[in-house]
């Protein structure tokens, strides 16, 4: 999920919406969403009368789509509070019956026929990708290589899916052991030395390290390919060697111009200069 996501639940016309990361997602407080969205001076009645309603009319219980999470209340505790994660909130947004909810509703609308279009011409989710990087500030020669980082990577993991690995747990594993072999740190060190956290490291990247990261993957899709290769334990030999590859290039680059490609670089200190500017 973007950060441009989280914004946009988070806060709704001055109204904060309380969140937590729960297992690497975010989730955020029901009652808080109602609040916004609604005339409602109880929420969590306006809650609880809602999910009969739903019941009844569509037979959905919307209370199996929450969790129960600690969220901090104005008395500054912590106690137990109904939370959904982004689809969720955005199905019990679908249900809400309040003039104040129907903005939020027709930009839900939009964003599924657009989604919609995108699936049947696959060109338009390229051009809308390169337009939301555009008005980011993003170059267009930045943007070109991102692009077909993308590629490369979807063509891996597709490699992966085929070959006998788990998506997720073992993507993370696979993506590692390029990473290591590429740059000589996992992905989660490459964030923490960049000072991100949350964001796509791949969006943080500058030239150099798109190229190589490209490399690595490329390779490692290849090396699948020619060796035909099975099951999660040959799977990350070959990333290693995909890795090796761009590591190699990457080494022999670093001594030619006397310094690391690595960079501390982020587009986050690239914005904000041009804020100041």
């Amino acid at each position: 999920m973007t950060e441009e996501i989280i914004t946009k639940i988070s806060l709704f016309k001055g109204k904060k919406i309380r969140k937590t990361l729960y297992k690497n997602e975010w989730w955020f407080s029901v009652v808080d969403v109602i609040f916004a969205l609604t005339d409602s001076t109880d929420p969590r009645d306006y809650w609880y009368r809602m999910k009969i309603r739903v019941k009844v009319d569509d037979g959905i219980e919307l209370s199996t789509i929450c969790r129960q999470l600690k969220l901090e209340s104005s008395d500054g505790k912590k106690y137990e509070t109904d939370c959904a994660n982004t689809e969720s909130i955005f199905r019990i947004i679908q249900s809400i019956s309040s003039p104040k909810a129907e903005p939020m509703k027709r930009w839900l609308a939009k964003v599924g026929y657009e989604r919609v279009q995108e699936i049947e011409n696959p060109e338009l989710a390229t051009k809308r990708t390169k337009m939301l990087y555009q008005l980011q500030g993003y170059s267009d020669d930045w943007i070109e290589k991102r692009m077909r980082g993308m590629a490369i990577r979807e063509e891996l993991t597709d490699e992966w899916r085929k070959r006998g690995a788990q998506e997720h747990k073992d993507y993370e594993i696979l993506t590692a052991e390029i990473s290591k072999a590429t740059f000589g740190v996992t992905p989660s060190e490459y964030k923490k030395l960049k000072g991100i956290k949350r964001q796509n490291l791949r969006d943080h990247m500058d030239d150099f390290e798109l190229i190589f990261n490209m490399l690595g993957e490329r390779a490692t899709t290849e090396i699948h390919r020619t060796e035909d290769s099975k099951g999660v334990g040959k799977l990350k030999a070959d990333a290693k060697a995909g890795g090796d590859i761009a590591g190699g290039a990457r080494k022999k680059l670093e001594e030619r111009l006397g310094r690391s490609v690595v960079s501390k670089k982020n587009f986050l200190l690239k914005t904000a200069k041009i804020k100041k500017l």
